[in-house]
């Protein structure tokens, strides 16, 4: 069965310990085998979502290619609804003109912001996508750094809350002050503390 599209990276731990890195598909079937072959002993397996830091569940029933199957079959609906069109470019394309992409919804305005949209050149809805562009292109920056700090917060709120100076990490974190954090993280197990850090600080990491 062909993979479905757009399958993250990951990044799986055993405990304190990196297991396996790469696409969610790959590292799924290394952790069905990691858990399987586990000593009772050993720490919880966790995978997470190397853009957000977000704990991705497994289907650990069954056998492995159980796994992937429902992994699979997951995922594509996971697509169909979040990124239909990666589902229309896999897919033939038919003849005549292309879609768009263009998703309709509803949104409420005051009076006077409909009659300013009115006044636009191509009317309101070029509008207000040039109005959203240009907000995004201004926010950018700031929108990655809080989505940095964000995805390292979920990852050591679920593998670092009991290491030390853990809560002074994450303010150290959310106030922007990356040498605190890399100073009081620096007696953290290696795995936890590379990752963190890496969720944290991606321009650093690059």
């Amino acid at each position: 069965m062909t993979s479905p599209l757009n399958m993250p990276l990951v990044t799986a731990f055993c405990g304190h310990e990196l297991l396996a890195v790469g696409p969610l598909r790959d590292v799924a079937g290394a952790v069905w085998r990691a858990i399987k072959a586990a000593d009772p002993q050993q720490g919880a397996v966790l995978v997470f979502d190397d853009a957000t830091g977000r704990v991705i569940d497994l289907e650990m029933r069954g056998d492995e290619r159980r796994l992937l199957a429902h992994l699979d079959a997951t995922w594509r609906a996971h697509e169909a609804v979040h990124n239909p069109d990666a589902i229309v470019e896999a897919a033939p394309r038919p003849r005549g003109r292309p879609k768009l992409g263009v998703v309709a919804r509803e949104i409420t305005l005051l009076p006077r912001h409909w009659e300013w949209l009115a006044t636009q050149p191509g009317g309101a809805s070029v509008a207000l996508r040039k109005l959203v562009d240009a907000a995004r292109r201004t926010h950018a920056d700031d929108d990655r750094v809080n989505a940095a700090r964000d995805a390292a917060y979920r990852f050591m709120h679920a593998t670092a809350g009991d290491l030390s100076q853990f809560e002074e990490v994450i303010r150290a974190l959310y106030r922007g002050d990356e040498a605190r954090c890399r100073e009081l993280v620096a007696v953290w197990p290696e795995d936890i503390r590379a990752y963190a850090t890496r969720l944290a600080f991606p321009a650093a990491a690059d």
